[in-house]
């Protein structure tokens, strides 16, 4: 092996350490924050500290200081979307999410405005560093980061409105991931989370790659991901809420692994472009409407103390462990099978199905 391709065998491993502390640093600042009862304290200081320690990629030169500085900054990052759930969830709570009249916002609006914000942060992005350079997304990231922090001081914190099983809860259940992994619907949202959004995995990395190989230009293939991202934003803002209300939660859960099956399967087969615009936009059924179940049901069934907790666990273990994981493992699937590598992932939505079913919890099943 040569002295240049050690390096690059090292690099392909970076990204071990930042799972690792993210593994760590989410969990550990949402428990902090219920232990505090503090979510908006902790989510500042993090968003802080993340846009402070964005700055340190500037003098940053070679593999170490550049992964040092990367593992820091994953931790303060790791906890900021959960804890943002969790502020966002005290104020849209189920109870208000089925009740059109009542006051309070609906969660979709929310996540569906940060899905739109990123699109139009990519492209303004994009803009940016083609006039000012890559340097410029640090100082991006850095300013945003503290604008988020600071915004984040006008955020109220509210309390989930009471229900008949909610506090009896509170009362009875000592706190701590202990208590919080001993409830058995927690533990199948986290798993049916893990098998659907962690199937996305092939297709984050390799669509792209599929579609050039089989004669998709650039051009076409930045339109359908456009419209996955679309979807993903209509199902939040005006999909969501009415197809999650019909069908409940369990219903909900296994439409997404279904339309996870018909597009793994589909994108397995062909790269034809009618098909693949016709795929595309089951994103939002695969993420969007899944996402949405998974909170709703978190919502209504996690003590008010576990909160924070739930969300930091389910964003690591039921999304970014998966996703990371499945991702490593892509690269071999692909090596070796090609395109068909996309049945694997069809198969974990497949076996997602009887987990979603069980998405409802039972008379005299523990909450």
């Amino acid at each position: 092996m040569t002295a240049a391709a050690c390096p690059r065998r090292r690099s392909r491993w970076c990204w071990l350490p930042a799972l690792a502390i993210r593994l760590a640093a989410g969990p550990a600042a949402g428990r902090l924050a219920d232990r505090l009862d503090a979510p908006k304290a902790v989510l500042i200081i993090c968003s802080a500290a993340a846009g402070l320690i964005a700055l340190g990629y500037l003098p940053a030169r070679g593999l170490w200081p550049l992964l040092i500085v990367g593992v820091i900054h994953s931790a303060a990052l790791a906890p900021l979307a959960p804890l943002s759930d969790t502020l966002a969830l005290g104020s849209a709570v189920p109870a208000r999410l089925n009740a059109p009249s009542a006051h309070g916002f609906y969660y979709g609006w929310l996540r569906g405005a940060g899905s739109a914000a990123f699109i139009i942060g990519t492209v303004l992005s994009g803009q940016a560093i083609g006039r000012f350079g890559i340097i410029t997304v640090i100082w991006l990231n850095a300013g945003l980061l503290a604008a988020a922090a600071f915004a984040a001081r006008n955020v109220p914190v509210l309390l989930p409105t009471p229900d008949a099983a909610r506090p009896a809860m509170d009362k009875t259940m000592a706190p701590g991931l202990g208590a919080l992994l001993r409830l058995p619907l927690y533990r199948r949202i986290v798993l049916v989370a893990a098998l659907i959004l962690g199937s996305h995995a092939m297709h984050d990395s390799f669509a792209v790659i599929r579609w050039g190989a089989s004669g998709i230009a650039p051009g076409p293939a930045g339109l359908l991901w456009s419209l996955s991202v679309a979807a993903e934003v209509i199902v939040f803002f005006f999909v969501g809420r009415p197809l999650l209300d019909r069908l409940g939660p369990a219903g909900a859960a296994m439409l997404a692994a279904a339309a996870g099956i018909v597009r793994w399967a589909t994108m397995a087969e062909t790269a034809w472009l009618p098909a693949m615009a016709a795929i595309e936009p089951l994103h939002g059924l695969t993420f969007a409407l899944l996402h949405l179940t998974c909170l709703r049901l978190l919502a209504e069934n996690v003590p008010h103390h576990l909160a924070a907790t739930a969300l930091t666990i389910y964003g690591t273990v039921g999304i970014g462990v998966p996703t990371a994981l499945l991702t490593l493992a892509s690269g071999q699937l692909y090596a070796h099978f090609g395109a068909h590598g996309f049945w694997v992932m069809a198969l974990f939505c497949a076996a997602a199905l009887p987990v979603a079913r069980a998405l409802r919890r039972p008379a005299g099943e523990p909450s």
